[in-house]
């Protein structure tokens, strides 16, 4: 006969059984002698060990929120390869999913944005320590997707490509002046510096990446063309630019703003200029998120107060700031890819990484970078490069075809 626990879980193990079958077994007790299966299966490919009994309202509520909460928190740890782990996860929070805990994670997604606000949110993403970057990221610490033109491209590689992709797109000329809305470490200003003879301003909220970009500025002798700010992108003043780019930044700048936010990119850009908008969005056509879960455990532990729009969100409000898209492009595989180099580089690092956080940072950033790439690789979210100019100017000025960008 089995122990209380396991005929009081029966009923819910029976249910997760009918409708996924999954290799797995729970395990608990203080020996993890106790176990209950959750499908038919000769060996689990993934075991799941609780170890404090306050997981039991996590796991019995099977979201990808819940089911990450209770590993980045210590309650459980779980072993099998991690591409198992993360197919059992999802197909577990397919199985436990219901209409009505998309809609209340929708409905709790909203948040107000102020520039203190703002920061702290940067801040705590932003400045875990630069050396924890430097571990799994290319050289040049650049921290959004990469572009593989070929399929085959080294991380590094990759992400030099991305940079010029977005600086060919935008037909950066030389003396130019440019604004990078969250230039990171400053790998972008730094090329458009030195490869397009740009004079080029970075701004960011994190006092990390503005120390290291300064830094790097003054490596390459850059000072004279690359301005690097600790500021707000409501605090800029000094427009106009001939050229403007934000990378993998209006994530956090709020669904209620992005009118605004584009508003004071239009109030920035030159008549003439051209602009390009990089960013993570939703497949949710309402702005929310896959009923799977998944956004609630990202505002927690990795993005507070962020907040992805759907492309045709993006498109309307960039219409409403004043902004004509001209080229959209969606680069969804090219960050799954990104992603997993990430996620693999991180695992391949695991011990020296482990002691430059704590053990709950560490279990964050191992199951961040492994549950996104596989968004990323099922359609639930995306990453899409909007091209745009000021929306009053005439089409004739308009080039006819795409041959600057893809010749």
């Amino acid at each position: 006969m089995g122990s209380m626990m396991e005929i009081a879980l029966e009923p819910w193990a029976r249910r997760v059984r009918e409708k996924a079958d999954l290799p797995v077994r729970l395990c608990w007790g203080q020996t993890g002698g106790q176990s209950l299966a959750l499908g038919d299966f000769a060996e689990p490919r993934v075991e799941v060990r609780v170890r404090d009994p306050s997981a039991w309202r996590l796991l019995l509520n099977p979201r990808l929120d819940t089911l990450g909460e209770a590993y980045v928190e210590g309650l459980i740890d779980v072993d099998g390869r991690l591409d198992d782990i993360l197919e059992m996860a999802h197909r577990l929070a397919e199985a436990g999913a219901t209409d009505e805990e998309g809609l209340l994670a929708r409905l709790q997604r909203q948040f107000a944005h102020t520039r203190d606000s703002d920061s702290q949110a940067i801040q705590y993403h932003y400045d875990v320590s630069n050396d924890f970057y430097a571990e799994w990221l290319d050289p040049a610490m650049v921290y959004s997707c990469a572009y593989f033109e070929n399929g085959n491209e080294g991380l590094a590689e990759a992400q030099q490509k991305k940079i010029d992709h977005i600086l060919t797109k935008i037909r950066l000329q030389p003396g130019q002046r440019l604004l990078d809305i969250g230039c990171g470490w400053g790998a972008l200003v730094l090329r458009a510096a030195e490869r397009f003879g740009a004079r080029c301003v970075g701004i960011t909220l994190s006092r990390n990446q503005h120390e290291l970009a300064c830094e790097r500025v003054r490596q390459a002798g850059l000072q004279d063309r690359i301005e690097i700010r600790l500021q707000d992108y409501r605090d800029v003043t000094d427009g106009p630019f001939d050229r403007i780019t934000s990378v993998g930044m209006f994530e956090h700048v709020g669904l209620d703003l992005l009118p605004a936010y584009f508003r004071r990119m239009r109030e920035l850009l030159a008549p003439e200029g051209w602009a390009m908008n990089h960013g993570i969005t939703s497949t949710d056509a309402q702005d929310g998120e896959t009923r799977k879960g998944g956004g609630s455990f990202i505002e927690r532990y990795v993005f507070p107060r962020g907040e992805l729009p759907h492309i045709g969100t993006v498109l309307r409000t960039m219409q409403e700031g004043g902004l004509e898209s001209f080229d959209v492009e969606n680069l969804r595989r090219h960050y799954a890819r990104t992603l997993g180099l990430w996620s693999e580089a991180f695992e391949a690092r695991a011990e020296r990484i482990r002691c430059l956080v704590d053990e709950k940072r560490w279990r964050i950033w191992r199951v961040y970078l492994a549950g996104s790439a596989w968004a990323f690789d099922h359609d639930e979210i995306a990453l899409f490069q909007v091209l745009c100019r000021p929306a009053d100017r005439r089409s004739s000025e308009l080039p006819w075809s795409r041959r600057w960008i893809y010749p």
